[in-house]
């Protein structure tokens, strides 16, 4: 196996150009990595993605299924939240917010860093952010939603949320949750096998925390052991 990693939009320790940034909703640049890797001649392309990661795996599965290459075999997915809304509440929970407040401190330096390079944009305006945003809803409906074109927060939340696209997969796909993961919720949790893809699977642990599955004496994560154990399956009639 060969290794291709995203760094999503000003990620990569260097802050993107535009004004625009990385969002649940938005899969285009995944496409554009996988594109990227067929036209290098792999023979054979598996997709893995934890958090928002996952998120954007199955949304590019789902929005691509008719146009999907067929180097594209399998994909693995963990930690994701399926729905968007109650994991934004989950988070602004009391003995949660400390999740949420390290995440709203990274994003903050990065409108900083934006609102000098555009600093008479209309929407990305820094200097009441302490006063503005206290939560993700707060970052979501002054950033988030007017930058990416959604009505408001709720509007991009629900519109983002990846859990109704489980039944557009056509590909094997694998999800893992931590029954015990502090971002997510029951919503997060189950899915109902009507309403899904036959090829999606659900993989419930009752440990893991969010992007963890550290295991006792071992050097992988349980999720890394589960993806390759899953794609070496596929490949053993595949030239890879």
């Amino acid at each position: 196996f060969d290794g291709l990693a995203l760094n999503c939009r000003s990620c990569s320790g260097e802050i993107n150009r535009l004004p625009r940034f990385y969002h649940h909703g938005d899969a285009s640049d995944l496409k554009a990595v996988v594109e990227y890797a067929q036209k290098k001649h792999y023979e054979a392309i598996y997709l893995v993605g934890f958090s928002m990661g996952g998120s954007l795996t199955i949304r590019y599965l789902a929005e691509n299924k008719n146009i999907l290459s067929p180097k594209v075999k399998a994909a693995v997915v963990a930690s994701v939240p399926l729905d968007l809304v109650s994991s934004v509440v989950e988070l602004d929970k009391k003995g949660k917010r400390f999740y949420q407040s390290r995440f709203l401190r990274k994003l903050s330096k990065k409108i900083l860093q934006k609102s000098k390079m555009y600093p008479d944009h209309p929407v990305i305006i820094h200097t009441d952010y302490k006063k503005r945003i206290k939560n993700f809803a707060d970052f979501d409906n002054t950033f988030t939603a007017p930058l990416h074109g959604y009505a408001n927060a709720l509007d991009f939340y629900t519109r983002a949320s990846v859990k109704p696209l489980l039944k557009d997969i056509t590909v094997p796909l694998s999800i893992i949750q931590a029954s015990n993961d502090p971002f997510l919720t029951p919503e997060c949790l189950e899915i109902n096998n009507n309403e899904v893809s036959s090829e999606v699977t659900l993989l419930l642990t009752k440990t893991g925390g969010h992007v963890g599955f550290v295991q006792k004496g071992k050097y992988h994560t349980f999720v890394e052991e589960y993806a390759l154990k899953t794609f070496n399956k596929k490949t053993s009639n595949e030239k890879i």
